[in-house]
């Protein structure tokens, strides 16, 4: 299963099923993503594990010609991806993830579902609750600033009930990094 993953917004922005590993599917799903999203070279920074397709050299080409910067996880490191980590934990251990898979096609309509159920439905603690797609189409203000004024509503009404005083409103985080710029 490739995936890829915004990780600001924790979107899954493009995903493949495949039977192998290869670098022109990595390529394809690439591309097709960066295109999707309307990604503008200079734009994008792909950190990825140092698997044989994602270290390829046709890869790093096409790359290169889509203006996107690349980074691997350290040597011998395979958890080097926090956020991509703790999206596939989440996928293997949701209620509806099966012990076996029937066929290609029986994976692709549960990756399918599962992936339309994680962007849309699921609430992320570490994006104050809000979904991935809420984050990534720019909606994040819109819902905390109308969170907030429910809450203040409440306070209102019902003040004793909290007890560290009137609600602030929530923020996202500026920005993620999985390997920070030197300053």
């Amino acid at each position: 299963l490739y995936v890829v993953l915004d990780i600001f917004s924790r979107y899954v922005v493009g995903w493949l099923l495949a039977q192998h590993e290869n670098a022109s599917l990595a390529q394809r799903l690439i591309r097709e993503s960066c295109l999707r999203q309307g990604v503008e070279p200079g734009q994008l920074v792909l950190h990825a594990d140092r698997g044989a397709p994602m270290t390829s050299k046709t890869l790093s080409q096409m790359l290169a010609d889509l203006g996107v910067e690349k980074t691997h996880s350290r040597p011998h490191v395979s958890d080097d991806n926090p956020f991509s980590e703790a999206q596939f934990k989440t996928l293997k251990y949701s209620p509806g993830f099966p012990d076996r898979f029937g066929s290609p096609e029986h994976a692709r309509d549960v990756a399918r579902t599962w992936f339309r159920w994680y962007n849309g439905e699921h609430h992320h603690s570490a994006l104050c609750y809000l979904t991935p797609a809420v984050v990534h189409h720019g909606r994040a203000d819109l819902v905390l600033a109308e969170r907030h004024r429910v809450q203040l509503a409440a306070y209102h009404d019902h003040p004793g009930r909290f007890v560290a005083g009137p609600p602030k409103i929530q923020r996202l985080p500026q920005a993620v990094w999985i390997n920070p710029p030197k300053p």
